[in-house]
């Protein structure tokens, strides 16, 4: 099972949120999930509130073989300045 860490679009018309989600590849993009990392407000003007992820489980997603979509390595980059 090819397992990925990518972001669940929720929210209402043009008021996006994301969330940090692991799923089976073959998923959708709103489909089931195994775990739930974190989320992500587009919207919210400071950085360190637009991103919120539990950078442990993360890392051990990542161990495990989960692969990072572009879009989220770019957001725990982003949030590794922060910190």
């Amino acid at each position: 099972m090819a397992v990925s860490i990518r972001l669940s679009r929720q929210g209402a018309k043009k008021n996006p949120l994301y969330s940090v989600v692991v799923v089976d590849s073959a998923s959708g993009r709103d489909g089931a999930y195994l775990e739930k990392l974190g989320r992500y407000l587009p919207k919210e003007v400071e950085l360190k509130d637009k991103i919120k992820i539990d950078l442990e489980a993360l890392r051990s997603w990542i161990a495990r073989g989960a692969q990072m979509s572009p879009t989220v390595r770019q957001l725990v980059k982003g949030l590794s300045k922060v910190s």
